[in-house]
């Protein structure tokens, strides 16, 4: 196979989120609008998280080669025309949400960190749905309910819940700064 062109090329080999992602915005800003730039990762939710992001940020996700262990992702940088990144609008604190489990509130907690993730540390209820397989479970989902959806810092659970309220789902909250911050109950594997 050829080689693939790119102008710019990021080491993200052995970094977890969000640092792929931040490495990515990182680069964006120090190339021009229509050239590539090539992300080399190890963990494998790096391909959920930076289609995401490019989508969410207005740059153009192209694909993913994986060689190995490694992901290569490759994305190209938009013009100011073309780019507006979003944020979801509804923001809950690690508190508040807290809060609501405490008072036991009829509310759905979604967890988008990678199975692993959440096996190890989680809230107690808590659905995990990988931000990789939200598309696939989204039918599972019921518009009806208050939806909080958790990631590790914020990030992911943005693009999370941007994908529910682009699907119709209008009561969700991204809850910031998710589980490296979480005081509360958690669950986990280990005994």
């Amino acid at each position: 196979m050829n080689s693939i062109k790119t102008d710019l090329l990021v080491d993200a080999k052995g970094l977890a989120c969000p640092m792929p992602i931040v490495r990515t915005k990182k680069a964006m800003n120090e190339i021009e609008a229509g050239q590539v730039l090539e992300v080399q990762a190890t963990d494998k939710g790096s391909k959920a998280d930076l289609q995401a992001w490019a989508k969410s940020s207005g740059h153009q996700y192209l694909g993913t080669l994986e060689e190995g262990d490694v992901l290569k992702h490759y994305l190209r940088k938009s013009s100011d025309e073309e780019m507006v990144e979003t944020k979801h609008p509804h923001v809950t604190t690690n508190e508040e949400l807290e809060k609501k489990l405490d008072a036991g509130e009829n509310i759905v907690v979604i967890d988008v960190r990678e199975s692993a993730e959440y096996a190890f540390n989680h809230i107690p209820n808590a659905i995990s749905i990988p931000l990789g397989e939200l598309d696939k479970h989204i039918s599972e989902l019921d518009k009806e309910h208050d939806i909080y959806v958790v990631c590790r810092t914020g990030s992911r659970s943005d693009l999370a819940s941007q994908k529910l309220a682009e699907k119709g789902f209008t009561k969700v909250n991204n809850v910031v700064p998710g589980m490296s911050a979480w005081s509360g109950l958690t669950s986990t594997l280990n005994k």
